[in-house]
């Protein structure tokens, strides 16, 4: 099993910035894809990013594109989401995800390839 926490939530204006951080344990971290969801009542669990097992590939949902920076670093177990020019409409309980057996790829942006979630994090965007 894979143990997930994340951290680094909070409130920010419109165009701030924010660093959320997901540590994990249980399980050789470089064994793991790992992702970024958010989740909000309207629009229900929704992809944010993804990156592979190496940390050399990643995916981002349309609507982050240019905006936020997934990244890990396999020595501190950890995979980070960097979100820069937030909007409004960013606001949502963010959680970190981590699959040991998908294949890196299309899949890797469905929630039903992950078998490990975190706690969540909120993050509120204020116009």
């Amino acid at each position: 099993q894979v143990q997930l926490v994340e951290s680094g939530g909070g409130l920010v204006q419109t165009g701030g910035s924010l660093r959320l951080s997901c540590a994990a344990s249980g399980r050789t971290f470089s064994s793991l894809v790992m992702g970024w969801f958010r989740q909000t009542p309207g629009k229900g669990r929704e992809f944010v990013a993804s990156i592979n097992r190496s940390g050399t590939a990643t995916d981002y949902q349309d609507s982050v594109k240019g905006r936020f920076i997934i990244s890990r670093d396999n020595a501190k177990n950890t995979v980070s989401l960097q979100m820069n020019s937030l909007k409004p409409e960013d606001t949502a309980v963010y959680y970190c995800a981590a699959s040991l057996t998908v294949a890196y790829g299309s899949r890797a942006a469905r929630p039903q390839s992950y078998g490990n979630w975190g706690q969540g994090t909120q993050v509120t965007v204020s116009s």
